[in-house]
């Protein structure tokens, strides 16, 4: 298969083509025939060499694709047992290893492809929707008259999350970089959207609320943004950090925190155990999927470049100009590939 590597020949970290063996799908795996694959900013932290892949992933990166099931591997149910059947349309969260032509994965984090959406486009949901929900509702406690603030709505978590929260009945604040990112947040349901490059966040905030503060906040900023979080929060709010753009230590005012009786909450996705990830899955499929279905959540597309140029993927993603998400796109296209049925 053609996949698209980590290198570091005695310097900075590269990405370049490498042709390997088709991987075997596992005991309860299924393999892919990829149609295209979603970058994430994980991708770029692993490249960098600081997010290596838990145990038993792929070393190269990639944390979600869409494409069809080309074999099933030992104890996953077939059609007959309303299981997969090779040539099915689907997308899938991965452990790692996206960026290639082939990929096996654990069925039980195998979704069927949504209807109505274009198979490449797809490829951009998984990881998206499953860190939305799992910290929107999981860890976030999201209820139908929340107030949210959404940092970073344009990013590719982000323009998801603003869409499940707006789907869900929250009120959705959401910050963004310039006027057009700030736009197209507006035109994902965002009832508030500020341009962090121009306004203050905090006091644009507190005044969309009347002072009360938002009862949840989804961060990607991380220890930079953490004291003017906690002073937004209102009394009980939650503040879930999922990234940490702007550093990983930071300064915590317990006062501030304990005076609105409020909680700090630190997730990750890919470093959970499989029975998790597989709560996730399944919880996205029964109640993410049917908004997909009809239209209330869709995916968002900033670029589309071939597989081969995944430098130039991480590069724009990079530059903080995406809107939504950046795929790259399998030399093989979005074809079913020929295959047994069992590996």
């Amino acid at each position: 298969m053609h996949a698209i590597v980590v290198h570091s020949p005695g310097g900075p970290y590269v990405l370049r083509s490498a042709e390997l063996a088709d991987p075997v799908p596992q005991e309860g795996e299924v393999l892919l025939h990829v149609a295209a694959s979603g970058v994430n900013r994980a991708d770029l932290l692993q490249r960098a060499g600081h997010y290596p892949p838990p145990p038993g992933a792929p070393e190269w990166p990639g944390l979600e694709v869409s494409g069809h099931v080309a074999a099933l591997g030992p104890g996953v149910a077939g059609p007959e047992d309303g299981g997969w059947s090779v040539g099915d349309p689907v997308v899938a969260l991965l452990d790692g290893g996206g960026y290639a032509t082939r990929a096996r994965v654990r069925a039980t984090q195998v979704l069927p492809a949504p209807p109505g959406i274009d198979l490449v486009d797809a490829a951009g949901l998984p990881e998206a929707v499953c860190t939305a929900w799992s910290n929107l509702v999981d860890a976030g406690g999201l209820r139908e008259g929340s107030t949210v603030l959404v940092h970073g709505g344009s990013g590719g978590v982000g323009s998801v999350a603003v869409q499940l929260a707006k789907a869900l009945g929250a009120r959705v604040i959401a910050t963004a970089g310039g006027p057009e990112r700030a736009a197209g947040c507006a035109r994902l349901g965002a009832d508030v959207v500020i341009d962090h490059r121009a306004d203050d966040v905090r006091a644009t905030v507190l005044e969309a609320t009347d002072g009360r503060g938002v009862d949840l906040i989804l961060d990607v900023l991380g220890a930079g943004a953490l004291g003017e979080n906690v002073r937004m929060l209102a009394t009980g709010g939650r503040l879930v950090v999922i990234g940490t753009q702007r550093g990983r230590r930071g300064e915590l005012d317990l006062g501030q925190l304990m005076a609105r009786r409020a909680s700090v909450v630190g997730t990750t996705l890919r470093a959970r155990p499989a029975q998790e990830k597989a709560a996730i899955v399944a919880a996205v499929r029964e109640n993410v999927w049917p908004m997909l279905a009809d239209g209330r959540l869709r995916p968002v597309v900033h670029a589309r470049l071939p597989l081969d140029d995944a430098a130039a993927a991480h590069e724009l993603l990079d530059s903080g100009e995406v809107f939504g998400k950046v795929l790259l796109v399998s030399p093989e296209g979005p074809q079913p590939a020929p295959g047994p049925a069992r590996a």
